[in-house]
């Protein structure tokens, strides 16, 4: 059996002979099995019908949510960011007074009589508490993380697409203050400086953009020799251009998944820094410093001052691991089921 086609070249008409793909089946070439139309190049056949289905975004999405374990993740972020942006405005309390705490409350009263959670040392509400810390917390780690991730890319772009000796030497200076350990330069740029919450964003991100600058100089390396590199350069583009057009936007899968591991990575330096008393200063607060308060009086049996700061410490930071791993095997291309 055959089909029938006009030739719009010569005004004839044509005669298209099927080809034998299986036993009892035929494909006529340049046209889908239904007869609907051409195939479009580079898409696959499954039966016999194209699997066109959804964009890159919409195929991005579809290996994110069969990873179980990532969707359950981004709903416990979710929850962790209303419990401590709008908890406050529906659960209120003091978190600032020390003076009006001792006075309205028990100090280490266990959980029960108006506080769910029990009572710190000072007097403040446990349940309170942990909304008031996990701000400073979560705004520290998102931000910081995103200081990093943008500093680390275009130090690594640049790096990558300039090659020779400025890659080099911008190189070298990543490899020595990767030499220096993280805590210890934290601890020292935080004893010299007056501490704040801006000036703890900046330090994590000043330790933690080394990364990513590595990350993104690999990927530039490779994509630097690519034929649509290779063209701009010939149509006269500028290398700004080129870093801004063509490399930052091929390795936004690594910057992305970079991100989601820097966030739980800076959550877990900014607990370090509090635990070690060099978190947010008073009368603020965060989960590491909560975390210590609750560690000094372990002791004495206080079980409430430890177990739910450190439960929200360990699921926010697995959270946004298990987000991380979603990411990296959604947006790589080898790793995506076809």
């Amino acid at each position: 059996m055959s089909n029938d086609e006009f030739d719009p070249m010569f005004g004839d008409v044509e005669r298209v002979t099927p080809l034998p793909i299986g036993v009892g089946e035929t494909m006529t070439p340049g046209f889908d099995q239904a007869g609907d139309g051409p195939h479009p190049l580079g898409h696959d056949l499954d039966g016999g019908v194209a699997n066109t289905s959804g964009g890159a975004w919409r195929q991005i999405g579809r290996v994110f949510v069969e990873n179980k374990l990532a969707v359950v993740s981004l709903a416990a972020i979710a929850f962790f960011l209303l419990f401590c942006f709008v908890g406050p405005h529906l659960y209120v309390t003091n978190q600032t007074n020390t003076q009006l705490a001792l006075q309205d409350s028990v100090q280490n009263a266990a959980p029960g009589n108006g506080h769910p959670l029990g009572t710190d040392p000072s007097g403040f509400d446990i349940l309170g508490r942990l909304m008031f810390g996990g701000q400073a917390s979560l705004i520290v780690g998102l931000a910081s993380a995103l200081v990093a991730t943008v500093v680390g890319t275009l130090y690594g772009a640049v790096s990558g697409f300039a090659g020779g000796w400025l890659d080099s030497f911008l190189m070298r200076i990543v490899d020595v203050l990767l030499s220096v350990p993280v805590l210890f330069l934290l601890i020292a740029l935080v004893t010299i400086y007056h501490q704040s919450e801006v000036l703890l964003i900046v330090v994590i991100a000043f330790v933690s953009w080394l990364i990513p600058a590595r990350l993104i100089r690999g990927e530039t390396l490779t994509l630097r020799t690519r034929e649509y590199v290779q063209a701009v350069r010939v149509m006269g583009g500028s290398g700004s251009r080129i870093v801004n057009r063509h490399i930052i936007p091929n390795t936004v899968g690594t910057i992305v998944v970079f991100a989601t591991f820097q966030v739980a990575d800076s959550i877990l330096l900014l607990a370090a820094l509090g635990f070690l008393g060099l978190g947010v200063p008073a009368p603020q607060t965060d989960w590491g410093t909560m975390l210590s308060t609750g560690v000094a009086s372990a002791g004495n049996g206080y079980w409430w001052q430890i177990y739910p700061v450190g439960i929200c410490i360990v699921l926010v930071v697995v959270a946004f691991n298990y987000v991380g791993d979603a990411l990296r095997d959604a947006l790589e291309v080898r790793l995506q089921q076809r």
